[in-house]
């Protein structure tokens, strides 16, 4: 079987590294480009009575290699090995990914979306919508993922290195910084640590559960 993107993310992440780990941990908006032919209004029309959609989209910056059965999940600090089928990991036999997000508007030939955990130019295979009584299930197990607790960490963000990003896009990037870019396997409160967000290169270093933002350009 062949597929084809129907169109592709944009937003302010522009490498892998600091793109939220799921969807729907922050509040930041992404913008799916249509492709012309995809892009006619009558193949979103209703589409605007649902909240919320599922986005199906491509690994795309994943270099296709053999088939591991198992995978290494950052989360448990990349030294214990789970059945690929059991993880998230993008090494997978179809490089696929699912995420549910938050329709914020349509507009003709695009669609803007809060709450995506994909990189800029993620191309976008499908997009369906979300039906709670369906898709959630509260009595759901988390199975192996909580086995760590999550790591959301105080952020210091000196007034000045702060006042260099544009005001909408604040809020958003310390929310990301919340969320512990980093690997799990990386804790030296010596390291400093760049990610690419919006345009600018955020440097930053992290002591125990606080993050400190040290540069801004």
């Amino acid at each position: 079987m062949n597929i084809e993107p129907i169109g592709y993310i944009e937003n302010d992440f522009k490498e892998k590294f600091g793109v939220p780990r799921q969807g729907g941990l922050v509040e930041l908006p992404s913008k799916i480009v249509l492709l012309e032919k995809f892009s006619d209004e009558n193949a979103l029309r209703g589409l605007e009575e649902f909240t919320h959609v599922w986005l199906i989209w491509g690994f795309s910056e994943v270099t296709p290699g053999e088939f591991s059965p198992t995978v290494r999940p950052p989360r448990l600090g990349g030294n214990v090995r789970k059945g690929v089928f059991a993880t998230r990991s993008p090494f997978r036999p179809n490089p696929l990914g699912l995420t549910a997000v938050r329709l914020e508007k349509i507009e003709r030939g695009t669609i803007t979306v809060i709450g995506a955990d994909l990189m800029n130019g993620t191309p976008i295979y499908d997009i369906k919508p979300y039906l709670p009584y369906v898709d959630s299930i509260p009595s759901a197990s988390n199975g192996w993922s909580l086995a760590t607790s999550e790591s959301i960490l105080k952020v210091t963000f000196p007034e000045e290195l702060l006042s260099r990003l544009p005001e909408n896009k604040r809020r958003g990037l310390i929310e990301t910084l919340a969320q512990d870019p980093r690997p799990q396997y990386q804790n030296s409160p010596e390291r400093v640590y760049t990610m690419s967000f919006g345009g600018f290169q955020v440097s930053f270093t992290v002591n125990g559960d606080t993050l400190t933002v040290t540069n801004v350009e």
